[in-house]
């Protein structure tokens, strides 16, 4: 046996897994609750520093860019640098960001701290996953995961709860400085419990591979996010920066495939249940986002509720959401991805038909019902997908595997976004061309009605597609996972004994 290989049974043995789970899951959770919890805060904040929607909009592009750009590089990090250190780094990130942002006068001011906090959150959310992967075994893994899911997936459904609570009985500052309490207990954990998961293996830095990759998914979320803006697809700001992130994306597949040692190993996408999980990944999250923008928009703009409101009658979505999440590792664990993904989707594509038909006179517990099996539908093809694709990886490809998840959650977060948006608008303006006027009070909402309806027959057709495909998703088998990773350690000991 190696000294390598003593070595990871010896930190398997002082792993404490509780305070471990509990400083990244306290990271996660804050991590994903800033990134919604300042949308409530937008208008207000375009009134105090006096600038428009498209301008106050960067504080949250920027956020997801940060996170599009620094993501996919996460796997060579987790590889290269001590798992502690590269906690630490992450953390110190986030708190600082907070600061800056809590402290804050100036937009400008407000925007650094947004970015530098993001960076935070880029370097510790891969490192959950990857974190679970390594030290839970596969037979638990997906109850694990589902613990990440309930945590991940409850902080965006109360988050603009909270900071609506936050604003009215303090002020926007507050919504930053309270996560930094909980950021320091994290830390404290983590120096104390967090055990180096890196590999002995330390690839090289390839600095085309990192512009390709910066490039390519940066311009990817821009050009997403700017068409979610409103900017519209024929826009210069949305073509260019589409254009360059394809052409760099395909740049940096290249250049992976030919490096000995890639930063981001493209080859995981040989393993077909992990490309299965990765596009039914794609499918559920354009759902998802595309839904959490058009309902509260129907909701204010159709039923005339005010935005904390409608945040109520979609809050118990949320919270199931995430409540399932944890359910559904349990079942995962026991029964495999089919009896969750094939019912999740069947949820999700009868949820979404039902809201093809959106009207003014719906009744609001309509929308409640249906909401609520959409998120559970969600919850249960997301993360037992994710989950037994990545299941099927060697250990030496946990890194890029959950690079490439979490790389895939934000993109497409962006993307389904910003076809909701196009839809909404392409139908609103249609029907307003053809009414004879459009310019009363109701034409104009019966045109954001005909636009929500038509966005949804857009979610009902991709639900559609995940369903088809949610039925050639198979069992990743523990023994053959088992057998895989002894085989690489068996050639990494080989490999070492050479050396030596």
């Amino acid at each position: 046996m190696t000294a390598h290989m003593q070595s990871s049974q010896a930190n398997r043995k002082q792993i404490k897994v509780i305070p471990l789970m509990m400083s990244l899951l306290i990271c996660g959770f804050m991590g994903m609750f800033s990134e919604t919890a300042l949308n409530i805060a937008l208008r207000g904040l375009m009134i105090e520093f006096q600038i428009s929607a498209s301008t106050v909009q960067w504080l949250t592009t920027s956020y997801l860019l940060v996170l599009g750009i620094l993501i996919p590089i996460s796997g060579l990090l987790i590889k290269r640098f001590p798992t502690r250190n590269l906690f630490i780094t992450g953390v110190c990130f986030s708190v600082i960001g907070l600061f800056i942002a809590a402290t804050s006068s100036s937009f400008v001011i407000l925007l650094i701290g947004r970015i530098v906090q993001a960076t935070g959150t880029g370097l510790i959310t891969p490192l959950l996953f990857n974190t679970v992967l390594v030290i839970f075994p596969i037979q638990k893994r997906g109850t694990a995961m589902g613990i990440v899911g309930l945590v991940l997936m409850f902080a965006p459904a109360i988050g603009p709860m909270i900071s609506g609570f936050i604003i009215q009985q303090l002020d926007w500052h507050w919504i930053f400085w309270i996560p930094i309490p909980f950021y320091l207990l994290a830390l404290a954990l983590g120096i104390v419990y967090l055990i180096d998961l890196s590999t002995d293996r330390k690839p090289n830095i390839d600095m085309l591979s990192i512009i390709f990759s910066t490039m390519g998914f940066g311009g990817l979320v821009f050009g997403f996010s700017r068409a979610g803006e409103n900017e519209g697809w024929t826009s210069l700001t949305v073509l260019i920066p589409l254009v360059v992130g394809v052409t760099s994306l395909i740049l940096f597949v290249i250049r992976q495939l030919s490096l000995k040692e890639p930063i981001l190993n493209v080859r995981v996408f040989t393993y077909p249940m992990f490309r299965m999980g990765i596009g039914l990944t794609v499918l559920s999250n354009m759902i998802i986002f595309s839904s959490t923008l058009l309902l509260p928009m129907f909701m204010q703009g159709a039923l005339g509720f005010t935005s904390a409101e409608a945040g109520l009658y979609l809050l118990a979505g949320g919270v199931c959401n995430g409540i399932m999440a944890l359910l559904n590792g349990r079942i995962f664990d026991k029964y495999g991805p089919r009896r969750l993904v094939i019912p999740g989707f069947v949820l999700a594509t009868i949820s979404v038909i039902v809201f093809t038909n959106l009207s003014t006179t719906i009744n609001p517990v309509i929308i409640i019902i249906f909401h609520t099996l959409l998120m559970v539908g969600m919850s249960m093809t997301t993360t037992p997908s994710q989950t037994n694709g990545l299941n099927q990886l060697p250990r030496s490809m946990y890194p890029d595997g959950s690079a490439i998840v979490n790389t895939t959650i934000q993109t497409c977060g962006a993307i389904g976004t910003a076809i909701g948006v196009s839809i909404l608008n392409a139908s609103q303006r249609t029907y307003l061309d053809q009414a004879n006027h459009s310019s009363s009070p109701e034409v104009q909402i019966e045109a954001l009605v005909s636009g929500v309806q038509h966005a949804y027959i857009f979610a009902s057709i991709v639900a559609v597609i995940g369903l088809i495909c949610s039925l050639f998703i198979k069992r990743v088998i523990v023994g053959d996972a088992e057998k895989r990773d002894k085989q690489e350690k068996g050639n990494y000991s080989l490999e070492s004994d050479r050396v030596s």
